[in-house]
């Protein structure tokens, strides 16, 4: 059978070819139009044989006179196949994967070549002589000119588009750059000597020798994933972004960064790309970890998690949150992005803020710490001039006993009248005494850390005691008497730090106080919606606060409530939200805000209130007795 060897060696090719194109088919995704080229390119190949196949068959069975007829069917592939190589190569230089307009002018170039093929019996422009045997066929004018320019033209322009891309993705010496250059270089070779006759063959060794080259650059793109990085690094990365971007592929090696990188780094791209990331200058990152960046990227390869670390560089002008993650294409890594994110704007706002919070707390420690002095200074004031009076009283009576022991008038009822004097004066010393060790006591544990973390019980009793004591001189100042309910046994016990949630407490009653204060302008104004109806009906309780103490649910309620101003429905609304204060320049604001964060986090409670202008307002302090918020 004539022509055996061709007919197995494409059958061999159509195989083969069918076999990759059902993996491309499978591997890539529906929406990828770059690969779906190349998808058409090994179409046309497969076809290009089969048809040849057929031709074959023709010979030998039918006619060998009828084999050009074949070769008619054979060209509408071949004028193909360089347009769907062009569109392969140019969408993924440019990214861009639709067809425009003007390469729809690619495909009337190749109808034009058709119908001049196929009309070459009245013509004889593309064929003065056709055989299967290149040595003995005739080429008319038009193949010698237009067609072998169109055909080798657009083979050419994309041969150097997937030189430039593969180039501009790892480097001129890259596996990549190597395979594409040997897979163009072996069909034109063949071609262009077959067709020059400086060498025997025939049309049936063409198409093989270009499926070799299919199939290396199909090596290029699977093997090295040459078309792979750049589409996923693109859908990834914004362009013109401020943050840091680098690319590497599976080996470490750079691919691609983005110009921020070049900045924070003094690094050219077009030097580092190709090389390894060890082998670049990051002396300036410091890794705030204590795993280096190597570490990460195998991590980062293995899984689809994407992994966080902290960076900065040495001078402290930058810091970094770095993540590292792989890029995935038909399931498989294809290629490492390491995204540094620029926080360094964020982090000195934290400190700023930080520093902010830091002073106005330790304003709000040194306003309640004068409070404190006055309320010792005045506390202290009364039980020592009591003790001043007794220990005069009690010098009156020595004098009198001193002067009595001679006297025969005085008799032994005298005698137990002045030791009964004295000893009432010593009663009265020991209870001043010991008001002054409660004040003392209870001051002691205001004066440390307020944020202070304590895991100790304390009772309701030791809390309403401490709270009275020191909260007696600052009442008393304002004219407004603090009632105080227990609606539990004071011996129910609070776990948590006592002296925390006294301060909260008195902060609660001192905003109390001051509602009973003029309110400013914009409370004023509220005030005069209120029906004198409603005065009236709160003027017997102004000047009042009540301290109650009940029990709900598990819960330790213990409210605050007031008969006062109210609170402005605008500052209600972030009350505890952000640091807002009604006492114009007299409050910071930090108060409610520390004491609600306080009974959050120490407490495991919550802070709630009511108020409604001209009113009153009541705030409830709510703590779980087993550590559980029955509320929550």
């Amino acid at each position: 059978m004539k022509n055996l060897v061709s007919f197995i060696l494409l059958t061999a090719t159509v195989i083969i070819e069918t076999f990759f194109m059902l993996y491309i088919r499978k591997r890539v995704s529906k929406e990828n139009n770059t690969l779906k080229y190349f998808m058409g390119l090994v179409f046309s190949m497969i076809m290009w044989c089969i048809v040849l196949m057929v031709q074959i068959l023709i010979i030998n069975f039918v006619s060998p006179d009828k084999a050009i007829y074949a070769d008619y069917v054979v060209y509408i592939f071949i004028v193909l196949m360089p347009i769907f190589l062009f569109l392969f190569a140019y969408s993924d230089l440019t990214g861009k994967n639709k067809i425009e307009r003007w390469q729809l002018s690619l495909f009337a170039m190749a109808f034009f070549n058709l119908l001049v093929i196929w009309t070459n019996d009245y013509h004889h422009l593309f064929y003065v002589k056709y055989s299967t045997e290149f040595s003995e066929t005739v080429f008319g004018p038009f193949y010698t000119y237009p067609y072998c320019f169109y055909i080798y033209g657009l083979d050419a322009m994309g041969i150097m588009m997937f030189l430039l891309s593969s180039i501009k993705k790892s480097s001129i010496k890259s596996k990549q750059t190597l395979l594409i250059l040997i897979s163009a270089l072996i069909p034109i070779t063949i071609n262009v000597l077959a067709s020059t006759k400086i060498i025997p063959a025939n049309i049936y060794e063409t198409p093989v020798s270009f499926s070799i080259s299919l199939i290396m650059l199909g090596l290029a793109i699977y093997r090295y994933n040459f078309l792979n990085i750049s589409p996923i690094a693109t859908t990834r990365i914004v362009n013109q972004m401020s943050d840091a971007y680098v690319v590497l592929n599976v080996d470490y090696k750079i691919l691609d960064c983005n110009s921020s990188f070049e900045k924070f780094f003094n690094v050219n791209k077009n030097e580092i790309t190709g090389k390894y990331l060890k082998d670049i200058n990051l002396a300036e990152l410091v890794i705030l970890h204590d795993k280096p960046i190597g570490n990460y990227l195998k991590k980062a390869q293995n899984d689809n998690k994407v992994y966080k670390i902290n960076a900065k560089l040495k001078d402290e002008s930058k810091y970094f949150n770095i993540e590292i993650s792989r890029m995935i294409s038909d399931y498989r890594c294809v290629g490492i992005l390491i995204l540094l994110k620029d926080v360094t704007q964020h982090i000195m706002d934290m400190k700023a803020l930080k520093q902010n919070q830091e002073m106005l707390i330790e304003r709000e420690r040194l306003a309640t710490l004068g409070q404190m002095v006055g309320g010792i200074a005045h506390n202290l004031k009364t039980p020592i001039m009591s003790i001043a009076g007794a220990m005069e009283g009690l010098e009156d009576l020595i004098r009198e006993y001193d002067e009595s022991i001679d006297d025969p008038d005085v008799t032994k009822e005298d005698h137990h009248a002045i030791a009964k004097d004295m000893s009432n004066w010593v009663a009265k010393v020991n209870s001043y005494d010991s008001y002054m060790s409660d004040v003392i006591t209870a001051v002691k544990g205001q004066a440390v850390n307020f944020n202070e973390v304590s895991n100790d019980k304390f009772t309701v009793g030791e809390l309403l005691k401490t709270v009275n004591i020191l909260m007696k001189h600052e009442l008393k100042n304002a004219l407004v008497t603090l009632n105080i309910n227990c609606a539990v046994p004071e011996s129910t016990t609070i776990k948590g730090n006592v002296n925390s949630l006294v301060q909260i407490v008195n902060n609660l009653i001192s905003n109390a106080i001051q509602a009973y204060i003029e309110p400013d302008e914009e409370q004023k104004d509220n005030k005069e919606d209120i029906t004198e109806k409603d005065n009236n009906e709160n003027i017997a309780k102004r000047k009042i606060i009540d301290l109650n103490v009940t029990k709900e649910k598990g819960n330790i309620v213990i409210s605050v409530r007031d008969y006062g101003c109210g609170i402005p429905p605008k500052v209600q609304e972030k009350l505890f939200k952000s640091m807002v204060t009604t006492k114009g320049h007299n409050g910071t604001g930090l108060g409610l805000f520390m004491s609600y964060s306080n009974i959050r986090g120490h407490f495991n409670g919550d802070l709630k209130f009511t108020s409604e202008v001209g009113k009153g307002t009541t705030f409830y302090i709510i703590i779980p007795i087993d550590g559980v918020n029955k509320n929550s």
